[in-house]
C-alpha cells in the first residue's frame, strides 16, 4: 500500500472519529418544546379553579395574584383539566367576604358557585429570589364531594365562625376530597439544581444565550418549576388514589 493511501485512509478514520465524538453532545441537545406533559389520570375532563396565594413568608414582595397565575399557567399544561383563573375565584370570595378558603365546607361552596370540581390554594412560606433562588410553600387542592348540595341561605359569619372552630385542628381528608403537596426548593442544592435542570430540558431555547441559567435570575420561572413539581406531586397522588379505588 503507498503512502498516498495510508494518509488518505487516515484521513477518514480521524474524520470518522471526530464524528463520533460529536454525536453524544447532539443527542443530549434539548430541543424547544418537547416537556414532559402531566396527564391527570380521570375518566372525564375535570374544572380547577386557583386561589390567590396564602403568603406565610415573611415577605412582602410576594403577590398573591402573581402567584396564582404562575400556578395558573401551569395547571394549563396538564391534560384533562381546565383552568379558572384566579379573578374569578376573587369575586366569589368578595360575594362571600372570605379573605381566604380555611375549611372543606368553604371550598365546596366556592367550588359549586364557580361550577368547577376542585379549588387549588397555593401557600408560600420561604421566597429568597437572589442567585441561588430559594422558594418554599404548598398547594392544596379541595375537591368537591359527589351529590354536594348548596346550603340555603349561606351566611360568611356561619363559615367564618366554622373556619375558627378548625383552626386549631388537622385539615380533615374526607374520602380524598383533599390533597396537599408541599416542597422546599433551595437551588443552592444539587439536588434541586438536577431537577431544574430536567424540567429546562425542553422548556428553554437551547440557542438562547442563558439556558437554563434563566431560571436562577427569573423568580417567575423559578416560581413555575417549583409549582411545576407541586402538580406532579398532587397527580400522583391521585393517580395512587385511583389505583386504591380499583384495587379495593
Amino acid at each position: 500500500m503507498d503512502e498516498a493511501n495510508i494518509k488518505a485512509r487516515s484521513a477518514i478514520l480521524v474524520g470518522l472519529l471526530a464524528m463520533l465524538s460529536l454525536l453524544p453532545a447532539c443527542q443530549m441537545t434539548p430541543q424547544y418544546g418537547t416537556e414532559d406533559p402531566l396527564y391527570l389520570s380521570a375518566r372525564q375532563r375535570q374544572v380547577w379553579a386557583v386561589a390567590p396565594a396564602i403568603n406565610l413568608s415573611g415577605e412582602h414582595e410576594v403577590d398573591p395574584l402573581l402567584q396564582a397565575d404562575l400556578l395558573y399557567s401551569q395547571l394549563q399544561q396538564v391534560h384533562g383539566v381546565t383552568v379558572i383563573p384566579v379573578n374569578r375565584v376573587v369575586e366569589v370570595y368578595a360575594g362571600l367576604h372570605l379573605e381566604k378558603v380555611q375549611t372543606p365546607e368553604q371550598a365546596s361552596l366556592v367550588c359549586d358557585l364557580l361550577g368547577c370540581d376542585a379549588l387549588v390554594v397555593p401557600t408560600i412560606t420561604a421566597y429568597d429570589p437572589y442567585n441561588p433562588p430559594k422558594l418554599g410553600g404548598s398547594i392544596q387542592v379541595f375537591r368537591k364531594p359527589r351529590g354536594y348540595a348548596r346550603p340555603e341561605n349561606v351566611d360568611p359569619r356561619e363559615l367564618a365562625r366554622q373556619a375558627g372552630m378548625r383552626a386549631t385542628e388537622s385539615l380533615p381528608t374526607p374520602q380524598g376530597q383533599f390533597l396537599q403537596a408541599v416542597g422546599m426548593f433551595d437551588a443552592a442544592n444539587g439536588s434541586v439544581r438536577e431537577k431544574l435542570d430536567a424540567y429546562a430540558h425542553g422548556r428553554n431555547d437551547p440557542a438562547g444565550p442563558m439556558g437554563v441559567k434563566e431560571y436562577y435570575v427569573s423568580m417567575d420561572r423559578y416560581c413555575g418549576f417549583f409549582y411545576n413539581a407541586m402538580i406532579s406531586d398532587v397527580l400522583k397522588q391521585i393517580r395512587e388514589q385511583a389505583i386504591k379505588h380499583q384495587s379495593a
